[in-house]
């Protein structure tokens, strides 16, 4: 395996890491919005933490396509 790859291969690894910790975060933060306030527009909240982990996962990928 050239340098190259080797390099490549412990970025995805990185990325994927990243990945996973910022969904970890996103759920301990929509767990206490829960707990703080069930249901604030009246939407069901599947729709909205659909909403943020497209946001957030839009930011991660802005990041890293650079």
């Amino acid at each position: 395996m050239g340098m190259k790859d080797k390099f490549q291969d412990q970025s995805e690894q990185w990325q994927q890491q990243a990945k996973e910790k910022a969904r970890g975060r996103q759920r301990e933060e929509q767990g206490q919005e829960q707990e703080q306030e069930p249901q604030r527009s009246g939407r069901p909240r599947d729709e909205e933490t659909e909403r943020l982990r497209r946001e957030e996962e839009d930011r991660f990928n802005q990041d890293y396509d650079a």
